[in-house]
């Protein structure tokens, strides 16, 4: 058993061996045959780079080659380029050496020409020297007096043409002027219409019978003393049929006194407390009826932020009147129209407007205040914060100031519009005859006028001048002297035009 055991084991350590030396020889060949295609591969590489390094070493040679040739081009092209530029820098210096030749002989001819004309110079100095002395000799002038004749004469020429030409200019001027204001006025009238209210200063109460006038008058006249004393107005009864006429020359003072008068007769209570009663109340009414109407004409007009107390002046207004037409008619109108004129002119509407609308506002107290309404109105506009500009188109508006803005020659011609359009105003026969003969007077007063007649109600005055001793020229300066002597010396609604008339006739006879 034991000798099958050691067999068994001899066995397996020879099998062992065995297998360890062939395992061994199999893993030395494995090692061999890897070395040897690991040679081979080895010898293959080598074999490719050294094929590669021979390519590569050709195509740097082929691109040197190339970038050679294309540098050879190029440094021809270069030396081609410089050839070509060095000609064109050869033919340039061959034309300035052209032109400077040129330049020498043309300089070397400009002397001569230049000593030439120097020469010539001295020639004819001499010669006017001589022609001088041989003029004064002729002439028995000296240089200084026929110099001193000639500007003379030259300014006379001078001037006269200046003349021509400043009259020429002033026509032309004045008819595009006048034809660009004719549109601009045309327009702004067409747009702004308003009726015309004439008022006198006596105001008729209708009664309802004869038998009240006697209830008015009262005991022994103490009613209508009462009411006179009460009103400031004088009460006429006389025989017109049921009415009774109040007379004042304050409106506001006969308004109190209708409406007064009217309340009695409705109540039919006539006593003199009563009647001081109903006056009181009534000049209470007026006021609110004066602030309303202001509060309404400042909306018709729209301006807005007015003084609680312009709107009261503004009201107070419809109850003025000036030449018969109603100051605060009148005074919307010309906010409008002004406000027009400056929408048309570019110039600021709502100070043209607001001043247009106060620009009588002094005329609501200038029985109160001595001075000029223009300038009574415009302290009024001052003190209550009305702004500079409207304060000066209000003073300027009828010339008591220079005016200095757009704004106030707006608000003095769209006082003048409303003034003066057809109907607005009314006067006696008596001022409008007066007024003729004052027009007729002022033109008749300057030499050379020959006649002048003042026609179309005063608005123009034509006048004929002699032609021996008014030439056109001075036609024209006589008619600018008349127009400023006009407006120094007389006062007028609207405007005036003065049209000169110089006219030569020739008469022969034959026989």
């Amino acid at each position: 058993m034991l000798t099958y055991i050691l067999i068994a084991l001899v066995s397996a350590v020879v099998a062992g061996a065995v297998v360890y030396f062939v395992t061994r020889a199999m893993l030395v060949n494995n090692a061999a045959s890897k070395i040897g295609r690991a040679e081979l591969d080895a010898q293959r590489i080598i074999e490719e780079a050294e094929a590669q390094r021979r390519e590569t070493a050709l195509e740097a040679k082929d691109e040197s080659i190339r970038l050679r040739t294309e540098m050879d081009k190029e440094v021809a092209n270069r030396r081609r380029e410089v050839d070509r530029i060095e000609r064109r820098i050869e033919q340039k210096e061959e034309q300035l050496d052209r032109k400077t030749e040129q330049v020498e002989c043309r300089d070397k001819s400009v002397q001569r020409r230049e000593n030439e004309l120097e020469a010539q110079e001295d020639e004819l100095k001499t010669f006017k020297t001589r022609q001088e002395e041989e003029l004064q000799q002729v002439a028995m002038l000296t240089t200084d007096q026929a110099r001193e004749i000639l500007l003379t004469r030259t300014e006379e020429e001078m001037r006269d043409m200046l003349s021509r030409r400043i009259h020429e200019l002033e026509l032309e001027a004045k008819a595009e002027s006048d034809k660009r204001a004719r549109k601009i006025l045309a327009t702004t009238i067409q747009r702004i219409a308003s009726d015309y209210i004439a008022e006198t200063t006596v105001s008729v109460v209708p009664l309802p019978s004869d038998d009240m006038k006697g209830r008015i008058i009262g005991r022994e006249g103490r009613n209508i003393r009462a009411l006179e004393q009460a009103t400031g107005c004088d009460l006429i009864v006389d025989d017109t049929p049921e009415a009774v006429t109040l007379s004042g020359f304050d409106p506001v003072r006969r308004e109190v006194a209708r409406r007064a008068l009217l309340k009695l007769i409705q109540d039919g209570r006539i006593h003199p407390a009563r009647i001081e009663e109903v006056v009181t109340k009534t000049r209470t009414e007026l006021e609110q009826v004066m602030r309303e109407e202001g509060e309404k004409v400042a909306y018709e007009a729209n301006v807005q932020g007015l003084h609680p107390d312009l709107i009261k002046l503004l009201g107070r207004m419809k109850f003025r009147t000036s030449y018969g037409q109603n100051v605060l008619a009148h005074s919307l109108e010309v906010s409008l129209v002004a406000g027009a004129l400056a929408a048309e002119l570019g110039a600021d509407v709502n100070v043209a407007k607001t001043a247009g609308l106060l620009h009588d506002i002094g005329k609501a107290v200038d029985h109160e205040v001595d001075g000029p309404h223009a300038l009574i109105g415009a302290d009024i506009a001052r003190r209550l914060g009305r702004s500079a500009r409207i304060v000066h188109a209000i003073a300027s508006h009828h010339g008591e100031e220079e005016p200095q803005t757009v704004e106030a020659f707006i608000v003095a011609t769209a006082d003048g519009i409303s003034g003066a359009r057809p109907g607005a105003r009314r006067e006696m026969v008596e001022t409008y005859i007066k007024r003729l003969e004052a027009l007729e007077a002022v033109a008749n007063s300057f030499d050379g006028v020959e006649k002048s007649f003042a026609i179309q109600a005063g608005r123009e005055v034509r006048i004929l001048v002699q032609p021996e001793r008014v030439d056109d020229l001075a036609a024209t300066k006589l008619a600018r002297d008349i127009v400023k002597k006009i407006e120094e010396n007389l006062e007028y609604p609207g405007q005036i035009k003065v049209t000169v008339i110089r006219e030569t006739r020739a008469v022969d006879y034959a026989r």
